[in-house]
């Protein structure tokens, strides 16, 4: 079974409420790839539903190992943090979740980073206005003759 595979299947449980057997398949990906992001991210949020705070934030750091300017685990560590009751830690990590959503590249169109030109936004193309017909009525009126 592929790394990938054991990561759905996790994640299968996951959204099936089973936290416990997530984490351990979770765990079963990281003893095999311990640079598994998405594995590493998902862990803590499995020991957050299930309550344990300070694991959920220790995991939580272990991805901010990973990708230290990654929003998504600046957002998830704000929450362990403050369901945790430290306010103030859970403050520092909501902003360099919102500094790191400023630094999100904006693909040119036309690049290669902007992905299948399928899936881009229309965008309208110019139109010139039309010529507005003449309104009798703005026409100024000549002076009335004695």
């Amino acid at each position: 079974m592929s790394l990938q595979d054991q990561y759905d299947d996790a994640m299968f449980d996951f959204s099936s409420a089973d936290y416990d057997g997530c984490i351990k398949k979770l765990q079963a990906v990281l003893a095999e790839d311990s640079a598994h992001f998405d594995s590493q991210l998902a862990l803590g949020m499995a020991h957050y539903r299930l309550g344990n705070y300070p694991l959920s934030i220790a995991e939580g750091h272990k991805a901010e190992l990973l990708k230290p300017h990654e929003q998504l685990v600046h957002t998830n560590l704000s929450l362990f943090y403050m369901k945790a009751g430290d306010k103030k830690t859970a403050e520092h990590h909501g902003l360099q979740a919102r500094i790191a959503s400023w630094r999100l590249p904006v693909p040119s169109p036309g690049s290669s980073e902007a992905g299948d030109p399928e899936l881009q936004i229309a965008k309208p193309k110019m139109v010139p206005p039309a010529k507005f017909p003449d309104q009798p009525w703005k026409k100024k009126n000549s002076p009335p003759s004695p």
